[in-house]
């Protein structure tokens, strides 16, 4: 594992959010501020000159708003994965930045330290959505129509979800649970206590539906539990 720590760019037009934060992160072990961005477009061009492992994005800045500064700089050469802060009823922002290709959704009234914790998680590989944000991205993402039509699903009639379709065969009946307990919003710690396993017993579940389902992270998981019928924004 390596011991360098996390280099962290943040961007927010709010000079007070971006100081608690940096404050914090420079009493936090592991955590580097590399830069700070009020804008999307500054936020593009010290990605590119600072080469983070995070950036935590703010969504609506003057400018080039953080949806369009995520898709440049996850597309880029730095190789930064996004983390997004959103507000708790913003839908339209968060499927705009899962499509841009966030690794990552935080509300923004989150305890800084879990925002500096959640920047770790997705510094180490993983996805991370914050429980309050899941199922506004299921019902955010059930009323836009599928750019990919890769991913298998049928439009259902306007104003309903698109019909599911059944998992793949492979897919273990624990594998169903977690994919479902995935697609509610829970961390893997969450989902050993509701299966009454232990966490190394459910990351490695959740790491064959990586494989299963050829989900590129924790987010596309989500998306997936969605499609399949796992889950419903109309429950």
């Amino acid at each position: 594992m390596s011991t360098e720590p996390v280099r962290l760019l943040l961007v927010d037009d709010q000079p007070l959010i971006r100081a608690g934060l940096r404050l914090l992160a420079a009493e936090t072990s592991g955590l580097d501020v590399v830069g700070e961005a009020a804008d999307g477009a500054t936020a593009v061009e010290l990605a590119e000159r600072t080469l983070p492992d995070v950036v935590l994005m703010d969504v609506r800045m003057p400018g080039m708003d953080g949806i369009e500064a995520t898709r440049r700089i996850t597309e880029g050469p730095s190789g930064a994965r996004v983390l997004v802060l959103t507000t708790f009823d913003d839908d339209e922002n968060v499927y705009g930045a899962l499509r841009a290709g966030a690794s990552g959704f935080l509300v923004k009234d989150m305890d800084l330290d879990d925002i500096l914790g959640a920047v770790r998680v997705v510094a180490g590989g993983d996805a991370l959505i914050a429980p309050a944000v899941t199922s506004r991205l299921i019902a955010a993402f059930a009323r836009q129509p599928d750019p990919a039509p890769s991913t298998g699903a049928t439009a259902g009639p306007s104003g309903s979800p698109p019909a599911s379709r059944p998992l793949p065969e492979a897919v273990t009946d624990r594998e169903r649970e977690v994919l479902t307990l995935v697609g509610r919003g829970l961390s893997n710690g969450e989902i050993a206590r509701e299966l009454f396993i232990s966490p190394a017993t459910a990351k490695a579940h959740v790491a064959r539906l990586f494989t299963r389902l050829d989900a590129r992270d924790r987010i596309h998981l989500v998306i997936l539990a969605y499609e399949f019928g796992l889950v419903s924004p109309y429950a």
